[in-house]
């Protein structure tokens, strides 16, 4: 016999499970009820059809009983991609060899601190000049790690017998004459939601404080292909929000006094401090580009599907992405250029290309800025400071209206929501989300039981929305090379987040308190090479990367 398809059945029946009354009273679904759950759906429903559907009801959450026997992993995967791509779009494959700048004559030099903040191409020339071995340079960071560790709570943990195995396979390829790559023998750490065999992977929050999960995550797998050597596992908010962790709040290396923003909080904090070169994130709704921006960082957020996440912990299906946070463009570049594709796992993820060409001339690339919300800004506003470095070096900026008419915030807010709840239904049936650090009103624990009360008719109309939010606003995300707009105004993180599109955060500046300050390149989807070119020779021109934290310094 068919069943009601009501918006409200999922939220009847879930309220229902969590209830103490129903675990006494399994069978009792009442007409009032009914009436009292349709309403938190915007739906009203007469008694003749409140009637004619509590057998259907009783079916539904008799269904949803036997679903809940299994408990499935946060590893388990759901058979809906989201694709970024529109029917027509051509996605370029054809890969070209990128050829890396690494210079022969960088300088060792006498006071070792300054190692800290030397460029990937940089160590990568004292490497191959054999100024310095892969052990040493791990051994220098891993100091820097556990010194400055505690003074940004940034640290989750330092997997030394890891980091000296991959450093002294690098030392020992070097002595064979095998080059991997510019990445060969250089530290990195990743956010502690990337599995890596042999270590704890705690997603920074109690309930997982001593999982140990046996693979290592396809990134990491790239890395150690390209030579890196991975020195530590970094900070996150608890189960990828904010900045704060079983381990206390990650702090800004500007400012210690408050927290470097999230959730990729320890990727920020230890790159830009220079406890690591460069590390890797995540991005769901802001959490590469959030931390970037407070910290200081040079934050990479890839098209969507760029990057295989099999190994990652889960938080949304269609949204997850992970990225590289650096201190420039250009080792962004030669990061992403080691991690994007696909193993195959991750059905949402895709080979594109990836034709970074450090030497492109930007006065090609067409370049547009956010009038909207731009031309208002006061003539001594960072950012119409760094659209003026922009044009003297000939970059012609079109002024257009950035999109901002759908409702991206709650259209994101709704998809976020379900999957995310979806992703922790174990943790919140267990009750064990009581064990988290943060219990506040909008703290995981709460979203996770609120969002099981959203439909999935409501889930579904969510992801209508996006589709025609893609169909409208893509033809003009698209047109261009890079578009430039403030780094959180209007809706245009949760837009782009939702489209997929590439975003790079880049450093532009200091506040009068010496907090820095940034703005955001949108590029076409799959359009990385294009937004690093132009941040990279703006970082260049402005020199806003040669400034460090003076605390991490000495």
């Amino acid at each position: 016999m068919p069943r009601p398809a009501n918006a409200f059945v999922v939220l009847l029946s879930l309220c229902l499970q969590l209830s103490p009354a129903h675990a006494q009273h399994p069978d009792t679904i009442s007409p009032q009820m009914v009436q009292s759950a349709s309403q938190l759906m915007d739906m009203q429903f007469s008694a003749a059809e409140i009637d004619s559907m509590l057998d259907g009801l009783r079916d539904y959450r008799n269904d949803y009983h036997r679903f809940h026997q299994y408990m499935l992993d946060n590893a388990a995967s759901l058979p809906l991609w989201f694709n970024p791509v529109l029917p027509g779009m051509q996605v370029d494959t054809v890969q070209h060899p990128i050829q890396w700048h690494i210079p022969a004559d960088v300088p060792l030099p006498a006071r070792r601190e300054e190692l800290a903040y030397y460029s990937i191409l940089q160590l990568a020339g004292l490497l191959r000049e054999k100024k310095i071995t892969a052990v040493e340079l791990a051994r220098f960071f891993m100091d820097r790690l556990k010194k400055y560790g505690p003074v940004l709570h940034c640290v989750v943990s330092i997997p030394e017998d890891i980091a000296m195995q991959e450093a002294r396979k690098a030392d020992e390829d070097f002595a064979k004459g095998i080059d991997r790559g510019p990445l060969q023998g250089i530290p990195y750490g990743v956010k502690d939601l990337f599995a890596v065999k042999g270590t704890y992977t705690t997603w920074g929050t109690p309930p997982y404080r001593n999982q140990q999960i046996d693979e290592t995550a396809y990134v990491v797998k790239r890395l150690q292909a390209a030579g890196a050597v991975l020195v530590a596992k970094l900070s996150l908010g608890e189960l990828a929000m904010d900045d704060v962790w079983f381990g206390g709040l990650t702090r800004n290396p500007w400012d210690t006094a408050h927290g470097s923003s999230g959730s990729s909080a320890g990727s920020a904090a230890a790159t830009v401090a220079g406890l690591v070169p460069f590390a890797l994130g995540t991005e769901t709704w802001g959490s590469i580009v959030s931390p970037s921006t407070v910290c200081g960082a040079l934050g990479l957020r890839p098209t969507f599907g760029s990057i295989s996440r099999t190994g990652a912990m889960t938080l949304a299906w269609s949204s997850d992405k992970i990225g590289p946070l650096c201190r420039t463009a250009e080792d962004a570049a030669i990061v992403f250029a080691a991690i994007h594709g696909t193993d195959g796992i991750d059905a949402a993820a895709r080979f594109a290309a990836f034709n970074y060409n450090p030497d492109a001339d930007i006065r090609n690339l067409k370049v547009a800025y956010a009038s909207n919300w731009i031309d208002t800004l006061p003539e001594n506003h960072h950012i119409k400071k760094a659209m003026q470095v922009l044009q003297s070096m000939g970059v012609k900026l079109i002024p257009i209206v950035f999109p901002d008419s759908f409702p991206s915030n709650a259209i994101l807010g709704v998809i976020v929501g379900a999957e995310s709840a979806t992703a922790f239904d174990p943790l919140t049936r267990s009750h064990r989300d009581s064990l988290m650090v943060q219990q506040r009103k909008y703290s995981w624990p709460n979203q996770f039981r609120t969002s099981r009360f959203i439909p999935a008719v409501e889930y579904l109309t969510a992801q209508r929305l996006r589709y025609q939010l893609m169909q409208e606003v893509d033809p003009l995300l698209n047109q261009y090379d890079a578009i430039l707009v403030p780094t959180f105004d209007g809706q245009q993180l949760a837009l782009t987040n939702l489209t997929g599109h590439p975003v790079v955060s880049v450093p532009d500046g200091f506040r009068s308190n010496g907090t820095p300050t940034s703005f955001t390149l949108i590029g076409k989807l799959f359009g990385e090479a294009a937004i690093l070119e132009l941040a990279q020779q703006y970082q260049l021109k402005s020199g806003w990367y040669q400034h460090h934290p003076p605390l991490f310094s000495n």
